[in-house]
């Protein structure tokens, strides 16, 4: 690759195409780069706390809620307003940002799109830009795009509301290199969305909005506080113009969500229950405990004791403090069977139904043909009323650390296992190829299910578990059910589909990072190394 210098400070480690140059004007390079002159370093001590945490946790002690923010949780604040086109979000859809997507998204019955530059993207250089032009063009209602057929694709007059999701704090941006180092990716992802459009969208009466992911800390949220902050003063903007939701999806955050609304309160709206990340970060934070090893992941559903807690707790602490409690992702695609199309909908019925009844605000779904199902949900709970802000949960006992903690049971089986195996493998394959949201076997899949799949089986092998049928779950006997599933994987797939994939590559990188003796933190960062 040509390296590039762009300022003293900030390189391209690619020569800029023209795309490249439409977006990456002189103005944002250097906006940039002020950002990455003031916070890289402060984010890469954040990212050595978390791991003396771990340490401590690995040594036996069990995460707990801290004493030293006694005030913050006693005191009576609130955080600071909401945007009127914030207030109404009972459904929202998340997708990544490919330039169909976001107009289908958009043209969703869902209040809100939530475009994502994070688990559902691979981050290849060029999705990535592209992805900025896609929102951008959006925004400005410039956006159209014609498939093969001739389909042409427009938006309609009241698209829903968008809100952008950066990079977690641990994720790199490769292709951008401050004194040589790289800079952190949610915050090249926050500078491009806000540079290329807070104008615009204050002009019409949104704003700047954000969904944060895995924070795992309220010194981490201090950061992103801080983040925003100075890029309003950067464009003379009033305090608390950048909003963000949080999602609560680490184990360590859960514990300190009073302190992350109250750190961000300016520029706060609200939590969300990301529980697919929550439960992979439930495995990798206790990984050294045999007796909280998780059974088959389609046994752990929001009923289990440990989740619903965090549930109730999330709209609780929300609610307590004016903020929105948003529920988690409803990953099922609709079917074209109809016998089996009403079986994805009684389950998401089920689910969306415990969601409302527990006083959250909203709701996550993943495909457009779950809206009206999802929107007669929480049309019912919500009657005239925007959102369940009222509801205070002040009848429930407190929730505690050891019922935020509590194993789940379950059975460990050989097709739960095997399951594990090829989805994490197919969603490897389309990851490293370019794809970071993947239908797989009627669900829509993201980093989090192979994040999932792959840390339950680490865990089982690491601990000596046994599955129903009495076998013990072993190295050996991994690389062999590997082995056997990918041949599954490409009679499932056909020859001219398995031959022209990454499957190799992604079976490769699923045996390295299950097998280790150390647990790889995050499957994405190897990954990313195989990106462009």
């Amino acid at each position: 690759m040509n390296e590039q210098l762009l300022t003293s400070q900030l390189f391209f480690t690619k020569a800029p195409s023209n795309q490249d140059k439409e977006v990456l004007t002189a103005d944002l390079i250097e906006f940039i780069t002020l950002l990455s002159e003031r916070f890289s370093a402060r984010r890469k001590l954040l990212l050595e706390k978390r791991k003396v945490y771990q340490q401590r946790i690995d040594k036996g002690i069990l995460p707990n809620f801290i004493s030293e923010t006694n005030s913050i949780k006693k005191d009576d604040w609130k955080i600071k307003n909401i945007p009127v086109d914030l207030e109404d979000r009972r459904v929202e859809i998340t997708g990544p940002v490919d330039r169909k997507m976001v107009i289908n998204a958009l043209n969703s019955q869902a209040k809100v799109f939530m475009a994502d530059f994070e688990d559902s993207l691979s981050p290849a250089w060029e999705k990535l830009i592209d992805g900025q032009i896609n929102l951008r063009d959006a925004i400005n209602g410039t956006i159209s795009f014609q498939n093969e057929q001739g389909k042409v694709y427009q938006l309609k007059s009241d698209p829903a509301v968008l809100i952008a999701r950066v990079r977690g704090l641990h994720l790199d941006e490769k292709h951008v290199l401050f004194d040589g180092q790289p800079i952190p990716g949610g915050l090249f992802d926050f500078a491009v969305y806000f540079f290329l459009n807070h104008q615009a969208l204050l002009k019409k009466g949104s704003g700047p909005y954000f969904y944060l992911p895995k924070l795992e800390s309220w010194q981490e949220a201090q950061w992103w506080s801080d983040v925003f902050s100075y890029a309003e003063d950067q464009f003379s903007l009033p305090r608390g113009t950048i909003k963000a939701t949080v999602l609560i999806e680490t184990l360590p955050a859960v514990f300190q969500m009073d302190e992350i609304l109250y750190y961000l309160r300016y520029h706060i709206v609200g939590l969300n229950c990301g529980r697919w990340d929550y439960i992979f970060s439930y495995i990798k934070t206790l990984k050294e405990y045999p007796d909280r090893v998780l059974p088959d992941r389609q046994s752990v559903t929001m009923t289990q004791s440990f989740l619903n807690a965090y549930s109730r707790l999330l709209i609780k602490t929300c609610h307590k403090r004016g903020a929105f409690a948003m529920g988690g992702m409803s990953a099922f695609i609709p079917s074209k069977d109809a016998a089996l199309n009403q079986q994805v909908l009684a389950k998401v019925t089920v689910d969306k139904q415990l969601e409302a009844d527990n006083g959250h605000d909203g709701t996550w779904i993943a495909h457009p043909g779950l809206a009206s199902c999802v929107l007669a949900i929480f049309d019912q709970a919500l009657g005239k009323r925007k959102n369940q802000l009222d509801i205070m949960r002040e009848g429930d006992a407190p929730i505690t650390a050891e019922q935020l903690l509590e194993p789940c049971e379950g059975e460990r089986t050989e097709a739960g296992m095997r399951a594990n195996i090829r989805i994490a493998v197919q969603y490897i394959e389309a990851w490293i190829g370019g794809n970071g949201c993947v239908p797989i076997y009627g669900l829509m899949e993201d980093a989090a299910t192979a994040e999932i799949s792959r840390t339950s089986i680490w865990q089982w092998i690491r601990h000596g578990k046994t599955l129903s049928n009495g076998q013990k779950i072993t190295k050996s006997l991994f690389i062999e059910m590997l082995d056997e599933e990918l041949q599954v994987i490409q009679q499932e797939l056909g020859d001219v589909r398995f031959q022209s994939g990454r499957f190799k590559e992604a079976a490769e990188l699923m045996r390295t990072i299950t097998t280790q003796d150390e647990l790889i933190e995050f499957l994405t960062v190897p990954g990313y190394q195989l990106l462009d």
